[in-house]
């Protein structure tokens, strides 16, 4: 048995540490603050609850999986609604499209804006099959320590045109420009540009279409509670508003953590759940590091951050067209994510998701209430915005175009209000550069190229989460607590199972 301690309490730091502990290791989970949960924190004020973080639940079977792995079962502890449609994309005139896992009905959403792509559709999920099934079935549970792992998939990699965008990779099927966004916004879910993340992100779509898109009854914040519960009962520990400021390390091995307070805390392993450029950078001396320097780290492209606003109104709004995911596509695309991503400016126009989830859940806001989260991308802290004079002018121009083009009367029926900006995502959260998805996911920042869940540096450190592999999104970090299971070992040496083992619904 192995003493680890596990460095935050997002879902990759809690389904590793679920995992090891019911592998037998003596695992405990260091939180800074005063809730688990990581960027799935629940904010609470006036009756409201506003999920933090993510909101989309895809892949349910490697939450049951979890269960399963400590011999429990999932729903006994949280359950999961599915939602149709799974989004409601509107275009700038405000037609919108649905989809769902209903092929015929996505076919018929086609044909609303131009029927010669039904085929093209159907031959664009058709080669997204083969991506899902190397991408995630086959390759996002392996660690890719080595070159030679990279080298050993390179071949399929450019076979499945990996090269291409997945903008690019779309637009071979379908024509119609609206449709293109339709099927090549899902890389900003997990922190890409569709215009530069590689075509392999493309199984996203299909993802969705396989599982479908899930709520959690009583909000995100229900299951990360329901895992902090299951920890426990297999014998793990939680320490909450516990900072650590450093990492331990003596030639290749982490040997535990210093606490803020001064405490020295001692490990068999150390395991990161923290941003991997922020824990390199602010963790671990830079004396300490080979591959990754502070030049190294500054050197890497990350992902964009956000501007988020969570509100709630004493007027229920279901009445006007909306769902409960809805993702609002201004005029523009690429050149808006031209100015996000590589000229990082903060643009006057913007995109918007808005999370409507009292619409399925009346339960986590007032009874006649309404609960939202309004979710704009903006370039992360190297555009040199200053958002403590920035904030408040963006979130009154989007405000105002909610209220203009959506919500009647929204800000005269504002009850409870709260936003987080990059600030947030770097003081707060500590994610390097107030990143929202750590390492962008473009084609030389993937697999093998990107941050290792082994530390290249100290032997027994290792990264869960969004800034190793596989990536962001729930999936992906989840898978990462696979690999780190797997590098780890089991205590009591059985068989762990691998993602390509686990039960798959046909599509």
């Amino acid at each position: 048995m192995a003493r680890i301690i596990v460095i935050g309490s997002g879902f990759g730091g809690l389904g590793a540490a679920i995992r090891l502990a019911a592998q037998g290791h003596d695992v405990t989970i260091l939180e800074k603050r005063d809730k688990l949960g990581g960027r799935a924190y629940v904010y609470e004020m006036d009756g409201f609850k506003f999920d933090g973080g993510p909101t989309v639940i895809t892949a349910p079977f490697m939450f049951d999986d979890l269960w399963e792995t400590a011999g429990k079962r999932r729903e006994d502890y949280v359950n999961f609604i599915p939602c149709d449609p799974y989004y409601r994309i509107f275009d700038k005139d405000k037609r919108f499209f649905d989809y769902n896992g209903d092929e015929q009905f996505i076919l018929d959403q086609i044909a609303r804006w131009n029927s010669q792509d039904r085929e093209g559709y159907q031959r664009f999920m058709a080669t997204t099959k083969a991506i899902f099934q190397k991408g995630f079935v086959e390759l996002a549970d392996k660690p890719f320590l080595h070159l030679t792992d990279m080298l050993k998939v390179a071949p399929d990699l450019i076979k499945m045109q990996s090269y291409l965008s997945v903008h690019r990779y779309v637009s071979q099927f379908v024509k119609d420009d609206f449709l293109r966004r339709c099927f090549s916004f899902h890389p900003l879910l997990i922190g890409g540009n569709p215009f530069d993340a590689p075509s392999i992100y493309a199984m996203i779509h299909y993802l969705e279409r396989k599982w479908g898109i899930h709520y959690v009854q009583g909000g995100t914040g229900a299951l990360v509670k329901a895992m902090g519960r299951l920890f426990e009962e297999i014998g793990g520990k939680i320490s909450l508003n516990t900072e650590v400021a450093e990492i331990l390390v003596t030639g290749r091995k982490a040997t535990g953590v210093r606490l803020a307070d001064g405490t020295i805390l001692q490990a068999d392993h150390v395991v990161s759940n923290a941003d991997v450029m922020w824990t390199y950078r602010y963790l671990i001396p830079e004396q300490y590091r080979r591959k990754y320097s502070n030049r190294k780290v500054d050197s890497m492209k990350y992902s964009m951050s956000l501007f988020v606003i969570y509100f709630g109104t004493k007027r229920r709004y279901n009445d006007v067209g909306l769902a409960h995911h809805n993702i609002i596509l201004g005029d523009r695309y690429e050149g808006l994510l031209t100015e996000i991503f590589r000229d990082k400016r903060v643009a006057e126009d913007f995109s918007l998701y808005l999370h409507m989830p009292t619409m399925t859940d009346p339960s986590i806001a007032p009874a006649g209430h309404e609960n939202f989260y309004v979710l704009s991308p903006v370039p992360h802290l190297g555009s040199g915005t200053d958002w403590t004079k920035a904030a408040r002018p963006y979130r009154d121009a989007i405000m105002k175009f909610l209220e203009a083009n959506y919500l009647p009367d929204l800000q005269a029926n504002i009850v409870a209000e709260h936003h987080i900006d990059p600030l947030h995502f770097q003081n707060t959260l500590n994610s390097y550069m107030g990143s929202a998805f750590s390492v962008q996911p473009i084609l030389m920042q993937s697999a093998w190229f990107r941050p290792h869940n082994r530390s290249e540096d100290f032997d027994n450190l290792y990264f869960v989460g969004a800034g190793t592999h596989p990536g962001a999104g729930l999936p992906g970090v989840l898978s990462s607590s696979i690999i780190v299971q797997n590098l780890i070992g089991n205590a009591a040496e059985e068989r762990i199972p691998t993602l390509a083992s686990l039960p798959q619904p046909a599509l």
